[in-house]
This record gives C-alpha cells, sequence and structure tokens, in this order.
C-alpha cells in the first residue's frame, strides 16, 4: 500500500490545533463578559445534556454583566443551577425568563489561577502541534525506506515540516501571551 506525504493536512492538522486553543482561551474568564464565557457550561435539559447555547440566547446587556434569554420557561432553574454550580465562580439572579450573570472583579489570587490554566492550555496546545509533526516525520520516513521517496527529498520536507511545528508554537506562544496580558490587567 502505497502512502504520500501530504503537506497541506499537516498545515490543516496544526491549524486545528490553534483553533482549540483559541477556543479554550476563549472560555477563560477575564475582567470584560463575553458570550463565549459560558460555552463550556453544560445544562440538565430534557433528559440529558445539552451545551448553554442550545436552551437560551446570551447577550452583553453591559461591560460586566452577561444576560441569559432562556427560550423555555421551564429551564430557566437549570440553567441558573449549571452557571452556579460551573467553576467560572459566578453568581446568577433570575429575572423571570432572563438569567443576569453579574462578573465580580478578579483578585490578584483568581488572576494568577486563570494565567496558570492558559499556560495549561497552550502546552496541551503546542503537545498537539508535535504530535502532529511526529506523524509527519514518521510518514516521511516510512515513504524514505520504502523507496518511495529520495534521501534529499525527505530531508527537504522534515524541514518543512519542523519550520510549520516552529510557526505554530510560536502562534500559539503569541496567543497565550495576549491572553495573558489581558488576565493581568487590572
Amino acid at each position: 500500500m502505497s502512502q504520500q506525504f501530504d503537506f497541506a493536512d499537516l498545515r490543516r492538522r496544526m491549524d486545528g490545533a490553534i483553533h482549540a486553543f483559541q477556543g479554550d482561551l476563549a472560555g477563560l474568564r477575564t475582567g470584560r463578559a463575553s458570550p463565549s464565557l459560558l460555552d463550556p457550561i453544560l445544562v440538565d435539559a430534557y433528559g440529558s445534556q445539552m451545551p448553554i447555547n442550545q436552551v437560551a440566547n446570551i447577550t452583553v446587556p453591559e461591560p460586566r454583566m452577561l444576560s441569559v434569554s432562556v427560550w423555555d420557561k421551564s429551564m430557566v432553574g437549570a440553567v441558573e443551577k449549571a452557571i452556579r454550580d460551573s467553576t467560572l465562580g459566578l453568581n446568577p439572579m433570575t429575572d423571570g425568563t432572563n438569567v443576569r450573570v453579574p462578573l465580580p472583579e478578579l483578585n490578584e489570587e483568581r488572576r494568577r489561577e486563570l494565567a496558570k490554566i492558559a499556560h495549561q492550555y497552550a502546552e496541551n496546545a503546542r503537545i498537539a502541534a508535535r504530535h502532529v509533526r511526529r506523524d509527519g516525520m514518521d510518514t516521511l520516513k516510512r515513504l524514505e525506506k520504502d523507496g518511495e521517496l529520495g534521501q534529499d527529498d525527505s530531508r527537504s520536507k522534515s524541514d518543512d515540516v519542523q519550520k510549520l511545528t516552529d510557526e505554530t508554537i510560536s502562534q500559539i506562544d503569541a496567543l497565550l501571551a495576549d491572553k495573558e496580558q489581558e488576565i493581568m490587567h487590572v
């Protein structure tokens, strides 16, 4: 079975690692309100766990306030409980079919904790990029061993894979630095 080396696939997978990292960072709470802050929250709805954005509309009426408009009146209590029980440390208030979620100021200790979590997310993204690199390098070695790719071509493509990995990791580091600055900004 002949296997081809697909550089575009490696690029797509590395972009996927960056995209996943950006999604993780969006869920980290900073000083300002963002609808994506509640994305990781799952609500007990209709006998199963559903993402909060599938049972309610989330808006930002003020810089330090989220408004969650629940579509089904019977779900208001479940949405409020899910927000309260989440690890975000939020205290929602029910107002009819709306759940208002004020975002308290972050203290220094909580900011440092969030920065550590951001570093963990960044390390996971770097590991994912390295796994993609390893897969690409293994494919190149296999093709070279099978005689389908010359040694010079293999080295050239290996250098390209390494450059792509370095670019991806530097993008991850830049995103981390921006998020860390955003978290630590008082």
